[in-house]
């Protein structure tokens, strides 16, 4: 078979039933087929024909199981395979599991979750025994994993996880949502901090964590894809550690970049990137909760370029956390992110978005933290070190930090111990207790 847009993977079934995907990241297209790999004289037919970045629609992902070989392949009954989805929608989320007949493209919805105050994430599916197996969570409820018998339609519980975070499981949480300058709908999960008084809205600093997305839609990018639901789990490389320290945290808040049309999301870059933090300022600072001299952002890898690019091109904070990024988009010349034009294609964006090229705007304390043995390909450990001797070398306040043996994530204990270290003696320094003249 050929597939129209490039080729990305294969599901196998059985030998004469197979699903084969492809996808083309400059329209966000995707399609799905379902062909015979045993007669090639057979033409492949298209099953779905999607936007992949349009999650409220996404049909899900295929359930597999173990054949005699050990390998994973389509969980099949007659003709019909199965798909669990997400269930993002504009009124929540409702993870779902669906049987699709593959002869005639009919589907049936065999169960959607129904809960409001849970979060119930559906793993596998068996079609002999029709048991389901999910995880159950929600804001202070550990994950737990069950069996759902949708034949009695009970559920059996697996394990009993106590959990292991008291000192944060009543933190307040919410989905908070807002809206650009421009209309566009964005997003960002709000924790308020320990002892936090509602009534009494004390304004507190603030912890803004993102990572930006490219888009070629509007509507794909004012999804709401949070749930308040997830629990609050404090997870190496996150800022939820700081509600124990008086901080107010936006996590995830939504970062788009969109381009629509002929235009290149990165075409307007910069401009979107300020335009998403001050959104985000302004919802929080509306509900009473902060003290808008006293915000810092962070971000890991995209992320912490995000951060440099903020702080070389608005006055919006007061700090920045930027870890395993790059800087130099001329080193890294033949794309990066989503961006497909090489730097000879368009060197003004490369330019343009490259915070080392305007290392002298940097008038905002800046912690850079890197891994020495970082191999991604857009991220090398020298990014940063060139990026710190550059605003160093112009007088910015700028500490950079590297953690022998550490990749592009990290995971000694001593590197993640003494990481949260730095950011908090920073956070503390330069935005607790920052002084506004």
């Amino acid at each position: 078979m050929k597939t129209i847009n490039r080729f990305y993977t294969i599901n196998w079934g059985t030998d004469d039933i197979a699903i084969a995907m492809d996808y083309w990241r400059n329209d966000r297209n995707t399609k799905t087929y379902l062909f015979n790999p045993s007669d090639a004289s057979q033409k492949a037919k298209i099953i779905s024909d999607r936007n992949y970045q349009d999650r409220y629609n996404d049909p899900g992902n295929f359930v597999f199981q173990r054949n005699k070989f050990g390998n994973n392949v389509l969980a099949l009954d007659g003709d019909n395979a199965f798909l669990i989805g997400d269930g993002f929608s504009d009124n929540g989320q409702y993870p779902f599991l669906d049987k699709l007949n593959l002869k005639n493209q009919k589907k049936e919805r065999l169960y959607q979750s129904t809960y409001e105050k849970k979060l119930e994430d559906l793993r596998d599916f068996n079609p002999s025994s029709q048991k389901l197996l999910v995880r159950i969570e929600s804001k202070t409820d550990y994950p737990n994993y069950y069996f759902r018998d949708l034949k009695k339609n009970d559920i059996q519980q697996l394990t009993k996880f106590e959990n292991p975070f008291k000192s944060i499981q009543n933190v307040h949480k919410e989905v908070l949502n807002y809206k650009r300058k421009d209309g566009l709908e964005l997003s960002g999960t709000l924790y308020l901090p320990v002892g936090y008084d509602m009534n009494k809205k004390e304004k507190m600093p603030m912890i803004l964590w993102a990572y930006p997305r490219e888009f070629k839609d509007k509507t794909s990018a004012s999804q709401n894809t949070q749930n308040p639901n997830e629990f609050t789990y404090p997870f190496w490389a996150s800022p939820i550690y700081w509600v124990t320290k008086g901080y107010v945290v936006l996590d995830d808040a939504s970062f788009p970049i969109v381009g629509e049309g002929d235009t290149e999301p990165n075409d307007l870059f910069r401009k979107q990137l300020v335009s998403n933090a001050k959104a985000a300022i302004d919802a929080v600072d509306s509900l009473g909760y902060i003290d808008r001299n006293k915000v810092a952002v962070g971000g890991h890898s995209y992320g912490a370029f995000m951060v440099a690019n903020l702080l070389s091109h608005c006055d919006l904070f007061a700090a920045g956390i930027a870890r395993s990024g790059a800087y130099n988009r001329t080193l890294t010349p033949f794309g990066f992110q989503s961006e497909e034009r090489s730097y000879w294609d368009a060197p003004e964006v490369y330019y343009k978005m490259s915070p080392f090229m305007h290392a002298d705007k940097m008038k905002t304390p800046l912690l850079l933290i890197h891994g020495e043995a970082d191999n991604n390909s857009g991220t090398y450990p020298m990014q940063s070190e060139r990026y710190f001797n550059a605003l160093k070398g112009l007088g910015a306040n700028v500490r950079l930090v590297i953690f022998p043996k550490e990749s592009h994530s990290y995971r000694a204990k001593e590197s993640i111990l003494h990481m949260l270290w730095e950011q908090d003696q920073w956070l503390e320094k330069y935005v607790k207790n920052r002084k506004v003249e």
